[in-house]
């Protein structure tokens, strides 16, 4: 594994994201309203719209182009959308998100 430090969780707004770069696309760096943290790769499985534009609730994201919505543990879309995105593991040290980036 890779674990790269992105950022600091009080740097992601609850409800939103931030897009950190990996070696071949951006990651979406979610957090939620209780405080967990996903990253996903920042296209959406549909026509690659940008999730980190997207509205988090609950633990998904509805892309802003085409309301796909995303689940921010697997990174598949919501039946009955079919396909899915890179997930990424991410784990929390005091205030420093890591992010397993390839």
């Amino acid at each position: 594994m890779s674990w790269r430090k992105v950022c600091r969780i009080d740097e992601i707004p609850r409800l939103g994201a931030r897009v950190v770069r990996g070696e071949t696309c951006g990651i979406a760096v979610f957090r939620t309203s209780d405080d967990r943290v996903f990253a996903l790769a920042d296209h959406c499985p549909h026509r690659g719209g940008p999730l980190s534009q997207g509205i988090v609730h609950g633990g998904r994201v509805t892309c802003p182009l085409h309301d796909w919505t995303v689940e921010l543990e697997t990174g598949a879309a919501v039946a009955p959308d079919e396909g899915g995105t890179s997930c990424y593991a991410v784990r929390i040290e005091g205030d420093a998100v890591l992010v397993d980036v390839p």
